[in-house]
């Protein structure tokens, strides 16, 4: 049995020597890929992420993506909200702290949209401001990508008239009323610049394929393995449709009762 506590630090290199030597071997090769498909910055880094957050967002939304998104060899990711510090999740429990303020940001390479419980996604579409704020940011970005109900923020802006998406499964039939949008029961969802995942946990599927289109598919694949994505959940229950009525309106009832 190997004794962690002696383990020599000095004939082995250490995690971050092992992650540090691969990301500069990762890098050399990013700076030519990410040209050929998306307009680099003046100053060559990688792309510009910016993930908005909104008061009653979900936490996996933005988070999950921010990890995956974050591992890019240069790219940079940045939490914005309308102003500057923390804003609360759709349970209240928790606070994500946006780092720029919407009105300090007018270009992105790539914006991420998270979605919210009801109370968030509807405070969120009839925000004037917020949704033209993503209109003007969307005329830069190389990627518009939104999560779960940030389809339908998306959607509010009349960005998405005419392509096809996902969003959570039980807000798909609303997307497809209240929008000329046409809804995939898809984990993710590749339409024109538009790119967008299903519930929550699909925001992890859709930043791994934008990371394979920002980068190539050799380094999305590392970029899994990085971070250990390869779920095997300990129940077979998270596909809507195959699930009965009876879980699918516990399922609603739990996000219902969580959400402030």
């Amino acid at each position: 049995m190997t004794d962690y506590a002696t383990f020599s630090t000095t004939s082995h290199p250490t995690r971050r020597q092992l992650l540090r030597g691969s990301a500069a071997l990762a890098a050399a090769g990013f700076a030519t890929t990410f040209a050929a498909t998306a307009q680099a910055r003046p100053d060559g880094a990688g792309p510009e992420i910016g993930i908005v957050l909104y008061d009653g967002f979900s936490l996996l939304d933005p988070t999950g993506p921010a990890e995956v998104l974050s591992r890019i060899p240069g790219a940079r990711v940045t939490m914005i909200a309308e102003r500057r510090g923390p804003v609360r999740t759709d349970t209240g429990d928790i606070a994500v702290v946006a780092d720029r303020a919407r009105a300090e940001v007018d270009r992105l390479d790539v914006l991420l949209i998270p979605g919210a419980g009801n109370r968030g996604t509807t405070a969120a579409i009839r925000d004037s401001a917020l949704l033209q704020w993503i209109r003007d940011v969307d005329t830069t970005t190389t990627w518009t990508s939104a999560v779960c109900t940030g389809s339908v923020v998306l959607a509010a802006t009349g960005l998405l008239d005419g392509h096809q998406a996902t969003t959570y499964w039980a807000s798909a039939p609303y997307l497809e009323s209240a929008y000329p949008v046409s809804c995939l029961p898809h984990r993710y969802v590749h339409s024109g610049k538009f790119i967008t995942a299903a519930g929550v946990s699909a925001g992890l599927d859709m930043a791994l394929y934008l990371a394979s289109l920002l980068t190539d598919e050799d380094t999305a694949r590392a970029i899994q393995l990085a971070v250990e994505y390869n779920p095997e959940p300990p129940f077979d229950s998270g596909d809507p449709t195959r699930a009965t009525a009876d879980l699918r309106d516990r399922a609603l009832a739990v996000l219902e009762r969580s959400q402030t």
